[in-house]
């Protein structure tokens, strides 16, 4: 995932880059609105996060040449804590979130994950082995069964499905599933609900085959 970092103070710079790149992200940064504007021209972003006010122009710019570049990226704003006509204005002009300086490094990368879930094309249909996931419906079936899941488990049998044939880490699944869950989940929480799943969609619980556990890093579903 590629991310447009628009910011002009280079602390914030370094420590978000670090951040992100940590986390598995691609980081662009730019200090200027012609600057940002000249890389939204040029390059293919998955992400926006902007500051409202630059030394050379401002977000807002920066927001509105996003729009036309690329009209489904997902934009975030940072703003001053107490900037509520940034926030609003910037909410009005099609920014998907803002996050308020200073940031809390978990609670930003859950909600740059979040943006980028609600904003991803989705393919209709996605399958392991004989479960099937239809987007559109939220609907479940094995074998051609339906199968009901609570909404925390759809969403879990949804991340792994999207993420099929790759490792996930239990950090992953953990900001998967924050919002759902009301705030932190623990890895025994986690146990728990993927115990839940696979009792729903593996043939043998015990023996899992669809969601299979890579010891000591994650999980990992399908080929």
């Amino acid at each position: 995932m590629r991310v447009l970092l628009v910011e002009d103070d280079h602390a914030i710079v370094r420590a978000l880059t670090d951040l992100l790149e940590g986390e598995g992200f691609a980081v662009r940064s730019c200090a200027t609105q012609d600057g940002a504007c000249a890389a939204l021209a040029t390059d293919d972003f998955d992400i926006a996060l902007l500051d409202v006010t630059l030394a050379q122009g401002n977000g807002f710019a920066v927001c509105a040449a996003a729009r036309e570049a690329a009209p489904d990226m997902p934009v975030i704003f940072l703003t001053a804590s107490d900037d509520e006509y940034s926030t609003v204005a910037g909410l009005d002009m099609g920014a998907v979130d803002y996050i308020a300086k200073p940031f809390r490094a978990r609670e930003l990368i859950s909600r740059i994950r979040g943006a980028l879930r609600r904003t991803a094309p989705a393919s209709n249909v996605l399958t392991v082995g004989d479960v099937r996931l239809d987007v559109a419906s939220a609907a479940v079936t094995k074998d051609g069964r339906e199968v009901f899941l609570s909404a925390l488990e759809y969403r879990l049998l949804l991340y792994f499905l999207q993420h099929a044939g790759k490792l996930v880490t239990r950090e992953n699944l953990r900001d998967a599933i924050w919002d759902s869950a009301g705030g932190y989940v623990s890895d025994n929480a986690l146990n728990v609900y993927v115990k839940r799943l696979r009792e729903k969609v593996e043939t043998d619980p015990a023996e899992p085959e669809l969601i299979v556990t890579v010891r000591g890093l994650g999980y990992k579903v399908g080929e």
